[in-house]
């Protein structure tokens, strides 16, 4: 019997050292997550910002005697 307290306290802390673990790879996984950038918006605003400057440099470029 002294056998299966043995195997079992193993067995407890085995356990308690998992869990443990899993927690610590969930609150990285959170860490990451919060402090990770917010990619799309930010590459839909510099496709934007580059579409905007394109217009305005064609606009600025053509010639002043079309408005005549």
């Amino acid at each position: 019997m002294a056998d299966m307290n043995e195997i079992e306290a193993a067995a407890r802390a085995a356990k308690r050292v998992r869990e443990a673990g899993d927690q610590t790879e969930l609150q990285k996984k959170q860490q990451t997550k919060e402090g990770s950038w917010p990619l799309v918006p930010i590459g839909i605003g510099i496709g934007i910002g580059s579409a905007a400057l394109a217009a305005a440099l064609l606009y600025a470029n053509r010639s002043r005697k079309d408005h005549k």
